[in-house]
């Protein structure tokens, strides 16, 4: 106990912690030091990134699950002819953006399989231009948080382009953001197993550096709790402090905006990774643990941390912003990915149903856009109405 107190005493005066002080933290068993552990989260969450807990109104659009790739985890995919097989037209894509913004939603996540069939005129790029461009054509205020560093590697293998050439490209079309997916666990020992055609470690690094130097924020996320180790669940994490770091020293005009632990889901997961990680849910457990130390070791950095409703439940989200967590994401609408694979927490919440789970802590919470900027008013905790300042930070 003495050795994880001057870990989190360490943590607490704002220094760095070292990846061998935080895998000393997640081999802790005994409640004392994880209640330490715990609680030294929740004051960096409140030092770092203040008390208000933020959502974001957005809609999730999985433009189509027809891909090359077959990880191990994934029961999303199809191939084109399987049953189950779809690829949204951009009609049908504008009528799901449409119903979004009728419910004041601020941001479209959109992401999808590897379609090789997806090109205009041979062209994969010219594909999602066209799909960006379609959307903010009708909806020019609308936030496109789209595409992650999987489909940029894709497109410029597909197109012969560099990825540079790919993102400069999505961001003058429109693209506001890259979601941090694909990430799963930044160590290619695993990644061999559970997403061996995935670009690897370096690759998803390198892409997600240059998003930075070209303008275009990221999130960060680690698929956690299949076959990865504490030690390489740490080495993902450093990885990505280095990484925002660099951004940060070297004056790079975007940044990683937040970090999402998303919790391995195997109900319906393919089953030789279903039977190698023996269960079909996450242990909240060993997510709440891993939540606080990632909190203790990024929050310096990266200071928003989100947990997944989807993957945890509602409840387990809302447990988790005592565990280092100030965002409790957002509305999604609709979800595909983890709920065929069998998670249990839903599709769909409705902005009231966040707030009143932030509600049900005595926290206040505020709207947020996709990159932290507050919107409108925030009800803080003693029911009383405030302006929220122009910024989350």
């Amino acid at each position: 106990m003495n050795s994880v107190n001057a870990i989190l005493n360490r943590a607490l005066a704002g220094i760095d912690i070292s990846p061998e002080e935080a895998v000393i933290l997640l081999a802790q068993k005994d409640p004392e030091p994880i209640s330490a552990i715990q609680q030294t989260a929740d004051q960096l969450r409140q030092k770092q990134a203040g008390d208000t807990v933020t959502y974001v109104l957005n809609r999730n659009i999985n433009f189509t699950n027809i891909c090359e790739q077959h990880c191990s985890f994934c029961a999303f995919r199809r191939d084109a002819e399987e049953e189950g097989a779809f690829w949204l037209d951009f009609g049908k894509i504008l009528e799901k953006t449409a119903g979004a913004v009728a419910e004041n939603a601020t941001e479209i996540c959109m992401q999808g399989g590897l379609n090789t069939e997806a090109k205009i005129g041979g062209s994969s790029l010219q594909f999602y231009v066209q799909l960006v461009e379609t959307i903010k054509k009708e909806f020019p205020h609308l936030h496109l948080h789209a595409f992650s560093p999987q489909e940029v590697q894709f497109i410029a293998r597909e197109d012969n382009l560099s990825y540079a050439e790919v993102i400069a490209t999505l961001r003058d079309a429109g693209v506001g953001s890259m979601p941090g997916t694909a990430a799963e666990v930044l160590v290619d020992e695993v990644r061999r197993v559970i997403c061996p055609e995935k670009i690897n470690s370096a690759t998803w690094l390198e892409i997600v550096g240059t998003a930075h130097q070209l303008g275009l924020p990221t999130t960060s996320t680690m698929l956690c709790g299949h076959i990865e180790t504490p030690p390489q669940q740490i080495q993902h994490l450093n990885l990505l402090r280095e990484l925002q770091k660099k951004a940060v020293e070297k004056q790079y005009p975007a940044k990683i905006t937040e970090f999402i632990l998303l919790p391995f889901v195997g109900a319906m997961a393919p089953a030789p990774l279903r039977r190698r990680v023996g269960r079909d849910q996450p242990v909240l457990s060993d997510t709440l643990l891993l939540t606080a130390v990632s909190r203790i070791f990024l929050g310096n950095w990266i200071s928003n941390h989100q947990p997944s409703w989807v993957k945890l439940g509602l409840a387990g989200a809302v447990e988790a912003l005592n565990w280092g967590c100030n965002d409790i994401g957002g509305t999604l609408m609709e979800e595909h990915i983890t709920t065929m694979a069998g998670a249990v927490g839903g599709t769909c919440k409705t902005p009231q149903e966040l707030r009143g789970a932030i509600e049900s802590l005595n926290r206040p919470h505020r709207q947020r856009d996709t990159l932290y900027n507050s919107i409108g008013h925030f009800l803080s905790y003693s029911g009383k109405l405030a302006t929220a300042p122009a910024s989350s930070h």
